[in-house]
């Protein structure tokens, strides 16, 4: 597959433009943010419009780290609507592009292959883009900005490092623009896909920019990171051999499930909280049609610390019961009696298709298909009439999180 043309789209200030839009002002004069206030001053700021990006305003950071100023409209997250959005403009670029051609990367960006439709528009890459960016404003009022190169990395790179800081939000790059654009690059945590932990790592073998870093020696970066250090020393040298295309299936799929706590939980309330999001959890497992045989926690303390266990089950399972009487078996041998916990993560692993009910010698079989029966017609009460139509009773106990988390897309309100 040689005929690939990548383009990286991704729309300024999602979050907030979108909200712009709705109030119909303009984002490039209004000082919007978009957070839930009524969570206090710590909580997380999703985005800030553009004017107040312009101003220094970081886009990512707590309620209480913005300046203080009374002009300030605070916009509420609204999930479902940035989702409909997200899903708006990928019907947008549909219009250009087949859907072999994109992979969404994130609800604000995309990757796009545009080669195979170069010669069916008759333009450039550029030109083409400016198509699809230009439409994505006047059918939706959104803006977004893009890097163009020969494979995902280099595309990627013109985004984030050019792309958004011209004015027109166009960048298209060339192998070559690798040696001036990239290599001079410092810190290393400015390339994707190089995080701050590390680039520590890096800077502890010497290397403190792009250059040396696509200049060390290959095979000390293989030795020191296995499969990661060739990834790294391709990409430092503009190399990216993968393709839109070729979609990614993960070798060790999972489910995974985690809530930041609103207060300090103590240690008798976990229980509850643990049992409402294994009733979750089990419904996406039973919807796909799987089996878990490991289950994982984590618990993270209010103070620095926490641990993170698994467990493997006699057999395979997607049974409630049998999966929360695991969970509390990890939480009850590692928990640290009084301290208070703030985070909790559950996620099954070993996910394997459900082909055929194991029996268990020590469970009446009849029982067991009752059981089933029970689960499967709860499962679908709550798939017509929503996942707030059965709940269990200490769902309405003080500890429980399940009907507010039920209000909730990605941890943010509808």
């Amino acid at each position: 597959m040689t005929d690939q043309v990548v383009a990286v789209i991704d729309l300024k200030a999602f979050y907030a433009v979108v909200e712009c839009v709705e109030r119909q002002l303009d984002p490039f004069v209004t000082p919007l943010v978009v957070a839930d206030k009524s969570r206090g001053s710590g909580t997380i700021v999703l985005s800030v419009s553009p004017l107040l990006k312009s101003q220094g305003v970081p886009s990512r950071c707590r309620v209480f780290e913005l300046p203080k100023r009374d002009d300030i409209l605070f916009a509420t997250p609204r999930m479902s609507l940035y989702l409909k959005k997200s899903a708006d403009v990928i019907s947008i670029m549909l219009d250009y592009i087949g859907e072999d051609d994109i992979h969404v990367y994130s609800i604000d960006e995309a990757f796009l292959n545009l080669g195979p439709y170069l010669k069916l528009y008759r333009c450039t890459p550029r030109k083409l883009v400016e198509r699809i960016i230009k439409a994505i404003h006047q059918k939706l009022g959104l803006y977004a900005t893009a890097g163009i190169g020969p494979n995902n990395f280099i595309a990627k790179s013109a985004l984030d490092i050019e792309a958004k800081k011209r004015s027109d939000g166009i960048a298209e790059w060339t192998l070559e623009d690798i040696k001036t654009k990239l290599w001079p690059l410092t810190p290393l945590s400015k390339m994707w896909g190089v995080s701050s932990r590390l680039e520590l790592r890096l800077n502890n073998l010497g290397i403190s920019s792009i250059g040396e870093l696509a200049a060390f020696p290959k095979e000390i970066l293989n030795a020191y990171f296995g499969v990661m250090g060739e990834q790294l020393w391709q990409h430092a040298n503009g190399m990216d051999e993968s393709h839109i295309r070729e979609k990614y299936t993960p070798q060790n799929p999972s489910l995974t499930m985690g809530q930041v706590l609103m207060r300090d939980y103590t240690i008798d309330e976990i229980p509850i909280v643990i049992s409402d999001m294994v009733d979750d959890l089990c419904i996406r497992l039973r919807l796909e049609g799987k089996l878990t045989g490991v289950v994982s926690l984590f618990i993270g303390y209010r103070d620095p610390g926490g641990f993170a266990r698994q467990m493997a089950l006699q057999r395979p399972s997607d049974d409630n019961e049998i999966l929360k009487d695991a969970f509390l078996t990890l939480f009850n041998r590692h928990i640290e009696h009084g301290r208070f916990v703030r985070n909790v993560g559950l996620a099954f692993f070993k996910l394997q298709p459900l082909l055929y009910e194991q029996l268990d010698i020590f469970i009446d079989p009849l029982e067991q298909d009752k059981k089933r029966r029970l689960q499967t017609a709860l499962d679908e009460i709550k798939f017509r009439f929503g996942r707030d139509a059965i709940l269990r009773a200490t769902a309405l106990l003080k500890s429980s999180t399940t009907i507010e988390r039920h209000k909730l897309i990605g941890g943010h309100r509808k």
